[in-house]
């Protein structure tokens, strides 16, 4: 009898052993915090179009099996991230000649006209990493746009401009830049301009740029964009502050815009790419 239940309590701790090993195991796989319901995404493969490949909501909640996106939008579920990829390829939007593996916000799923205004106040916060990224011949790493946020024309504002497209400038872009953060904006060449002047293009310059100090290199590291009327905030892992509240910001007011995130690749050098990891990413209005 004796012998029985050893051989019973042996069984009962080799089943509790497995079983918290297999517990171990699951644990291990983690999966980034980000709800795609409300992003499209525009991936570096060509369409049957001709143009570069995007997938909106509901089909980009399956970028798991989704056979367009799999090579470009992956879990890295040891990380826990979201991997977006991106190489130099023949799929470039309008006005670029990047190729990208970006996602682009979508207030209503499917729907690209309905944006927000800075009056209408929106907030972007993300943790993301760059995972690896190719160097240039001059030894320095290619750069990587990963995030924006752009200005859109109106139906009605495109109309009025006798512009072909809804597109405006985007009065945003944070790259990653040789391991460091830096912002660029938009500013007005024209500090007197008003109304439906400021709708066209080339009525806005780029700025000189700042770059942050810390180094992020290939560490984790979060980044955050706070909106309201005439005011943008670009904050870097919770100490670092770069403030833009000024006559420019202002006069941006006219448009709406949408935030982008992901990897917006800056080089067409033969066998150059990028990989960035987002762990999460938060969108509020």
């Amino acid at each position: 009898m004796n012998a029985f239940k050893a051989l019973i309590l042996l069984i009962a701790f080799s089943i509790s052993i497995n079983a918290s090993c297999q517990n171990k195991k699951r644990n291990k796989y983690k999966l980034p915090e980000i709800d795609l319901s409300h992003w499209s995404v525009t991936t570096p493969a060509v369409g049957k179009n001709g143009k570069p490949i995007s997938v909106e909501p509901p089909a980009i909640m399956e970028y798991g099996t989704n056979e367009d996106l799999k090579p470009y939008m992956y879990n890295d579920s040891i990380k826990g991230a979201l991997v977006f990829y991106a190489y130099p390829s023949e799929a470039t939007t309008a006005n670029t000649k990047y190729s990208r593996s970006e996602l682009r916000e979508q207030m209503v799923p499917g729907d690209n006209n309905t944006n927000w205004t800075f009056a209408q106040g929106a907030n972007m916060k993300g943790k993301l990493q760059m995972d690896e990224v190719s160097r240039g011949a001059d030894g320095k790493y290619h750069k990587v746009i990963i995030m924006q946020i752009h200005g859109r024309l109106t139906n009605e504002q495109r109309d009025l401009i006798g512009q072909k497209d809804n597109n405006a400038p985007p009065i945003l872009k944070i790259y990653w830049q040789n391991g460091k953060i830096r912002v660029k904006t938009k500013i007005l060449k024209d500090l007197n301009a008003t109304g439906n002047d400021l709708l066209h293009e080339e009525m806005w310059d780029d700025d000189e740029g700042f770059n942050f100090e810390q180094e992020v290199g290939f560490k984790k590291f979060t980044l955050e964009v706070q909106v309201s009327e005439g005011k943008m905030v670009v904050i870097l892992n919770n100490s670092e502050y770069k403030v833009y509240e000024n006559v420019h910001m202002r006069k941006w007011g006219i448009f709406e815009n949408y935030f982008k995130a992901g990897n917006y690749f800056q080089s067409r050098d033969e066998g150059a790419f990028a990989r960035v990891n987002y762990y999460s990413l938060e969108v509020t209005h």
